[in-house]
């Protein structure tokens, strides 16, 4: 029975196996000097022949972005990491229901623990990252060691240590820190995105010109979608020649040929009702009035003057001096003078689309009915937004001018939640629209500050009748008492009982903008699972099992954590097979022992000892298509011998790993 492996992909040999698809006699095996274990390794010697004169080596002239420390950040990036995703209920909300992370903890560890499960799969990343003006935090990463180093240390030691440094101006402000903490995790994004995405990064001044080279380079030149100048404030006495008063927000897509072109130009806000049965349920629409008095009668209109029929038996037809002679509905009459006028669709038109009528009561029509008397009745259509989408070249203008930062104030204001330089969540939900982001979707910000991209989605859902998903990662970042920014945040999080950090507030935000946003028409998903980035559940023997000694045997018999939880290891499994972390999670007690279903046979997991053989046939016959045990929990050898036999028998398709 093969083992999990418990620890992030080693990206750096998923490149080489690209590789090798391309160039396979490129690529050979070699054995890793600090670990011994072999290793895939190109050949570039191979390689350049392969590439003939197309090779750049040596000193030759080149163009391309370069600074101090690129290259350990690029090796930082491609490292395994043998951390996990702990859940944590108790600071969860709608944990078993939600499809919506909250991750917590360093981005760059959270996005290669997430790259198994959302591979290929997040259609639009929105980030916020620090502007490096001097005043503000970037990421500290470990670059200078190798990955056996890397992993031996990532799976044993418990604090971390600092992970934000002041990139200020008594220490250079350097460009170069800021790109390396960009570099790994823009690579890593990349990853994420699907075919079709996109991905929005707000900027200032200070960084925009070598953040574009940097994306020219992890996104591809070609995947340059633009750049939008947001207007941040609307009046600004700063600044020593010029009053900053707008950012920008980088545009990209994972592959230009398969990303939609944003839309734009169209009152969103005018398509303010939801279909809520029929094939078009949970369509955005707005409603037409059929008739309007600027509609010549005499202009090729000949099929438009017509009855239709109220709920109350009503025939309603527009103002004029002729009626059809039939009086039902759909009858129809010829416009004899300008005086008779008619409705906007043909009466072939009425009778084929008829699901798209809508006759409601009104204090004042322009309407009459069969004789001649006004009536309160009006007779409106459908206008789906996606039919409109689809027939409209308008673009979004590359100025926004309609979210500034005030805004962002104004609702946190509301909200309750005292936080300083937040984005408003209303830009967040601006370009999930012009985006064309739909049902099912997945939205990210792994800079999540004060939740503001959660906040829009759980916005744009409400407006669009969707259901998209967001996966938020923020660094657990202490609030300072002593900075006059953070002190009523920090205030704030005592007086409520919470950890006086970023996570907290952010996460009360969500949890205070979803209760504000829920009302009796719509009940979307408000929730979030939280997941903490953590060390492994596994202790060093199992990455290590060549390092242990005589004297740790009796220590070793189990090779879990103390302290760690069933849950815990379920997480971890399903971060290190790729299964969704946010699918339903079932708890029930099978022959005594605990065993979760996840999504019922998507993943089934007993990390309980004392596994007879009978459970394991009982298992089996659920037909799962994964199933986890620990590796010490079966009662004998025999019966852990015997598992494989078993499924392969009862339910052959299932995967059998233990940890």
């Amino acid at each position: 029975m093969d083992k999990l492996k418990m620890h992030s992909p080693d990206l750096s040999q998923d490149n080489i196996a690209k590789l090798r698809e391309l160039f396979p006699g490129c690529v050979t095996e070699a054995r890793d000097e600090a670990t011994g274990a072999v290793r895939l390794a190109v050949d570039f010697d191979q390689l350049r022949q392969e590439l003939s004169d197309l090779v750049v080596d040596g000193p030759q002239e080149r163009f391309r972005l370069d600074w101090p420390g690129k290259r350990e950040a690029a090796v930082s990036a491609a490292q395994p990491l043998a951390k996990t995703l702990r859940p944590a209920l108790n600071e969860s909300h709608h944990f078993e229901e939600t499809r919506n992370l909250f991750v917590e903890g360093d981005n760059l560890e959270a996005l290669k623990l997430l790259q198994e499960t959302y591979l290929g799969a997040v259609r639009m990343i929105y980030i916020d990252p620090p502007y490096n003006t001097g005043s503000d935090f970037i990421y500290d990463d470990y670059f200078f060691e190798g990955a056996s180093e890397y992993l031996k240390r990532s799976s044993q030691i418990d604090d971390t240590g600092d992970r934000l440094i002041a990139n200020t101006d008594a220490n250079g402000r350097f460009h170069s820190d800021w790109l390396s903490m960009m570099y790994g995790r823009l690579k890593l994004a990349r990853n994420l995105l699907r075919e079709d995405g996109v991905i929005f990064i707000s900027i200032g001044d200070d960084e925009q010109a070598n953040l574009k080279k940097l994306c020219d380079e992890v996104f591809g030149v070609d995947c340059f979608l633009g750049c939008a100048c947001r207007v941040s404030k609307k009046a600004n006495n700063q600044g020593d020649y010029w009053s900053p008063n707008f950012d920008y927000i980088l545009t990209y897509a994972r592959d230009k040929s398969s990303c939609p072109v944003f839309f734009g130009g169209i009152n969103l806000s005018a398509y303010d009702q939801i279909e809520e049965a029929g094939p078009r349920k949970g369509e955005r629409y707005q409603l037409v009035r059929l008739y309007m008095t600027s509609l010549d009668p005499m202009r090729g209109c000949a099929n438009q003057r017509y009855f239709i029929e109220a709920p109350d038996g009503t025939l309603l037809i527009p103002p004029g001096n002729v009626f059809p002679t039939a009086r039902k509905d759909g009858a129809k009459i010829v416009p004899q003078t300008g005086e008779d006028k008619v409705w906007r669709w043909s009466a072939e038109s009425y009778n084929t689309r008829r699901e798209e009528i809508v006759v409601k009561r009104v204090r004042s029509s322009n309407l009459i009915d069969a004789g001649g008397n006004s009536v309160l009745w009006n007779v409106y259509t459908k206008t789906y937004l996606n039919d409109v989408i689809a027939k409209s070249s308008a673009k979004p203008n590359s100025l926004i001018e309609d979210h500034i930062n005030q805004g962002s104030s104004h609702e946190l204001k509301r909200l309750g939640i005292p936080f300083s330089f937040a984005k408003p969540s209303s830009l967040i939900e601006y370009l999930c629209e012009i985006s064309q982001v739909s049902n099912d979707d997945i939205v990210m910000d792994f800079f999540a500050g004060s939740g503001s991209a959660a906040h829009g989605v759980m916005a744009f859902n409400k407006k669009h009748g969707a259901s998209c998903r967001f996966i938020m990662v923020q660094i657990d970042e202490d609030l300072d008492e002593s900075d006059r920014n953070q002190q009523a945040g920090f205030l704030f999080c005592k007086k409520h009982g919470l950890k006086p950090t970023i996570p907290s507030l952010s996460k009360e935000r969500i949890r205070r903008a979803g209760k504000e946003l829920l009302d009796g028409k719509w009940q979307g998903d408000v929730g979030f699972r939280v997941l903490k980035v953590d060390t492994s559940n596994m202790k060093d023997v199992y990455y290590r099992p060549d390092e242990l000694k005589q004297s740790d045997l009796l220590d070793m018999v189990d090779n879990v954590k103390e302290g760690r939880t069933a849950e815990d290891l379920l997480f971890q499994v399903l971060v290190d097979w790729g299964v969704d972390l946010t699918l339903p999670i079932r708890r029930e007690t099978v022959q005594g022992k605990t065993v979760f279903f996840v999504d019922d046979n998507a993943l089934v997991a007993c990390f309980e000892s004392g596994i007879t053989e009978d459970l394991v046939k009982e298992l089996a016959g659920h037909e799962p298509l994964r199933v986890v045990f620990r590796d010490n929990g079966f009662v004998s050898d025999a019966v852990k011998i015997n598992v494989e036999q078993i499924f392969r028998q009862l339910s052959p398709t299932t995967d059998v790993k233990s940890i």
